[in-house]
């Protein structure tokens, strides 16, 4: 991405893209169990929990002008900053993999080409897509959008009509509040990215908000069409799902373009984290570099399962901004001139056991929001203590 400001319309644009998205498809039809009525209740709630947050990191990053992972060392440091940035690279370069790979297995459902050809295919537009920057593409990103938008309708009344007389009903395969984590993880999954967009924005606020409240509603969108889809033609397959409906080639579309404009994300962001890492490294670059590692990895490694990596994900992530929310918004500490601040770094390392604790346990709003209310009291207090004895010393 060109360093220009943004407008709060490109801003949502970029998260109209993010959350139109076969992975959120694909996760929503998880959410058929719980039945359509409290399905849909769980998918908003998650959605809420998991868009505050993200509002709130993006907003960091609007007003200082930082990357996300440079706005990690608001908390942990230069040092810390560091750490968390490899861990988003690595997760960035899981999602690129897990988004080629998904799409490439529905668009060899519909059209069948070979698998690793539609891999290959898909990782070629996302490189595109990089180079030629998101300026530059932005009048083509609004017709791509559009042409999604439209096609997304589509796909929705063709489901209903073509739904039959067979719908699951509720069961206890999947809890409420499993569910409300399912649909937390993915707005989650953007945490440690939303400010590598809204640094540019003109009007850090309202583009936060827009790009926040967009994905939240196209992304709830996204689940409720694929848990609709599960329930009303008994397959959890997007590209059946697609077929079923009568779609064919624009189905195709569906999947190719929405897996471009979301996987574009998070590859440039991996580009993004790695200038974090090593500062001379070229952005785009390393996000042409973590394409080719994702589109080599959807290739060659079985990914038909992602809940686990979800979960990582949330521990290792939301007991990280929940530290920086509390340093930045409660106590308006900047730990980001020193190397390392060890005692913010063992309150996350606490954050991160208490998420997978909390795992085990059930409750009716996921594991995240108490994880991260966990954590950030424990960052309040701690923060309110130091900054005594520091005024005392003095």
């Amino acid at each position: 991405m060109e360093n220009k400001k943004t407008s709060t319309f490109s801003n949502g644009l970029i998260w109209f893209g993010a959350g139109v998205s076969i992975a959120e498809i694909i996760t929503g039809t998880y959410l058929a169990p719980l039945g359509f009525k409290t399905g849909i209740i769980a998918v908003i709630l998650g959605h809420i929990i998991g868009c505050v947050m993200l509002f709130l990191a993006g907003l960091i990053g609007g007003q200082t002008g930082k990357s996300s992972m440079e706005t990690a060392a608001i908390s942990f440091g230069k040092k810390g900053s560091s750490f968390f940035a490899v861990m988003n690279v690595l997760q960035l370069v899981g999602w690129t993999g897990i988004m080629i790979y998904d799409a490439s297995l529905s668009a060899e459902t519909i059209f069948s080409v070979g698998a690793k050809l539609w891999a290959v295919i898909i990782g070629a537009l996302i490189i595109v897509w990089i180079l030629v920057g998101m300026k530059t593409l932005e009048k083509i990103n609004v017709v791509a959008m559009l042409s999604l938008f439209v096609l997304t309708i589509v796909l929705c009344v063709q489901i209903v009509k073509n739904a039959g007389a067979a719908v699951i009903g509720a069961s206890d395969a999947l809890t409420f509040g499993g569910a409300v984590e399912l649909a937390v993880a993915m707005p989650l999954s953007w945490y440690p990215v939303i400010s590598d967009y809204t640094r540019y924005a003109e009007k850090p606020f309202s583009a936060t908000l827009v790009s926040t409240v967009t994905y939240g509603l196209v992304s709830s969108w996204m689940f409720i069409i694929g848990m609709g889809a599960a329930i009303f033609t008994e397959t959890s397959d997007v590209a059946q799902i697609m077929v079923k409906a009568g779609l064919g080639i624009a189905g195709l579309i569906i999947v190719v373009f929405s897996t471009v404009t979301t996987t574009f994300l998070d590859a440039f962001s991996a580009g993004v984290s790695s200038v974090s890492v090593y500062g001379k490294i070229n952005e785009k670059h390393a996000a042409v570099a973590a394409t080719v590692i994702g589109t080599v990895g959807a290739c060659l490694i079985n990914m038909d399962d992602i809940t686990n990596f979800l979960y990582l994900i949330g521990s290792v992530f939301a007991p990280m901004i929940a530290v920086l929310i509390a340093d930045y918004f409660i106590l308006g500490h900047d730990s980001s001139s020193r190397e390392f601040d060890t005692g913010r770094f063992v309150i996350w390392i606490v954050g991160f056991v208490a998420y997978r604790m909390l795992m085990t346990v059930n409750t009716p709003v996921g594991n995240t929001l108490p994880d991260m209310l966990f954590t950030m009291i424990i960052a309040v207090v701690y923060g309110k203590v130091t900054m005594r004895s520091e005024e005392q010393e003095q």
